[in-house]
């Protein structure tokens, strides 16, 4: 048994702090609720850890979403109580932010708030398009199908970015253990060279010059090289975050050739997913519309979808707009989307290119893994090779004197 400090609420908003013996924070959760109280916090009397810290820093990621809400629709399903269910699960997590967010949401259940209501306090953890397909499981008295719905949306979406950015890891790799190998041969490899040629007191060719200055530089401003390095590159990081550069960037990864087909392939993917997972959940399709558009990243599909809305709102197709951007989505985007209007079957055909296009995605991926490889391959071979000739090239020019 261990003395618990908590904090509880009852269903008239009244708050309770005090200490309470109990087994365990499951045990006092029971307690509690037993005397018309839910529990909010608690921590062990003694502790000296800080809880508050932990809920400010921790990263809550879209698996532990996507488990919760497939876990939460498992438990509605089987006849449990919402805030009961939240609260079981939120002592299922072990991440401090989670479970408290979890804790403050079953209380406000509690007290009679709407579930959708409740989470859309937290913007910051549950998206608009979790909160609008809860609602419209409120709405249609489907929560259960509306949660399962949200789960699977969150788990392509996770193997989604997943797949794309496993892609990108090797080359990431690759450049960074470049990188180091280089400045070690620079500091430690050069000056052993230099020594030589300074012994033999002859003229050395531009390009040498340039590595030794290069190895000079690093071996007497090491520290200063890496912080100017680090300051460029948290410059550029800045730099992409702000609105100008975010359209910079991706007017530029629509320019790459490789790039650009993954580009179109994942919006085209993601909007079909979101999209049908909103209009199949009940959500109206000018709202619908809102969400995907702040799901999606890129500025330039954004402003399809935006296109699409003002269509909408003046009594035209969603798909018109898909269908005159065929050069950022895919023709094959607008066509299906216009069968699905015409058939009554919009949210079905948006599942199928979702499906298409994710699977359009992972084999992007793994060519672009394909030809990444030998390009790399090059880049290091001509590094390699440009070192090697500026190193090599004076010994040729002492084996021509004698």
């Amino acid at each position: 048994m261990a003395v618990y400090s908590y904090l509880a609420k009852n269903l008239e908003g009244e708050e309770r702090k005090g200490s309470k013996e109990a087994k365990d924070k499951y045990d006092l959760s029971k307690s509690l609720r037993e005397e018309g109280f839910t529990l909010i916090s608690a921590e062990t009397e003694g502790s000296k850890k800080i809880s508050i810290s932990i809920p400010i820093f921790s990263r809550i990621s879209v698996a532990e979403k996507m488990l919760f809400a497939r876990n939460l629709s498992v438990m509605i399903s089987a006849g449990l109580a919402l805030s009961r269910s939240i609260e079981i699960l939120s002592e299922e997590t072990k991440n401090q932010r989670f479970k408290k967010t979890l804790l403050n949401v079953a209380a406000s259940v509690s007290k009679g708030s709407n579930f959708s209501e409740s989470l859309r306090n937290f913007p910051k953890i549950f998206s608009k398009l979790f909160v609008a397909m809860v609602s419209a499981g409120e709405k249609t008295g489907n929560m259960d199908g509306s949660l399962k719905l949200i789960s699977h949306q969150l788990k392509r979406e996770y193997d989604l970015r997943r797949k794309v950015r496993g892609a990108m890891i090797y080359p990431v790799v690759i450049l960074i253990a470049m990188f180091i190998v280089g400045i070690l041969m620079m500091i430690f490899i050069v000056p052993t060279l230099v020594s030589t040629f300074q012994e033999l007191n002859m003229e050395l060719p531009t390009l040498t010059k340039v590595v030794i200055f290069i190895s000079n530089f690093l071996i007497h401003n090491l520290v200063i090289a890496l912080l100017g390095f680090f300051i460029v590159i948290f410059s550029i990081y800045s730099a992409f975050q702000t609105e100008r550069g975010k359209k910079i960037l991706d007017a530029v990864l629509l320019k790459i050739p490789v790039i650009s087909r993954l580009v179109k392939q994942n919006n085209a993917a993601r909007t079909s997913r979101t999209l049908g997972s909103l209009i199949g959940s009940g959500v109206a399709i000018l709202e619908a519309l809102d969400i995907t558009g702040d799901v999606i990243q890129n500025h330039y599909f954004k402003e399809v979808i935006k296109e699409a809305r003002e269509k909408v709102e003046k009594g035209g197709a969603v798909s018109s707009a898909f269908v005159e951007n065929a050069g950022l989505y895919p023709s094959l985007v607008g066509e299906m989307m216009a069968i699905g209007e015409e058939t009554g079957k919009l949210s079905e055909m948006l599942f199928r290119l979702a499906v298409f296009y994710e699977g359009e995605v992972g084999q992007a991926t793994k060519d672009m893994s394909t030809i990444i490889e030998p390009v790399l391959m090059i880049i290091i071979g001509a590094v390699v090779g440009l070192f090697a000739l500026s190193m090599i090239q004076p010994l040729y020019g002492i084996v021509g004197n004698f």
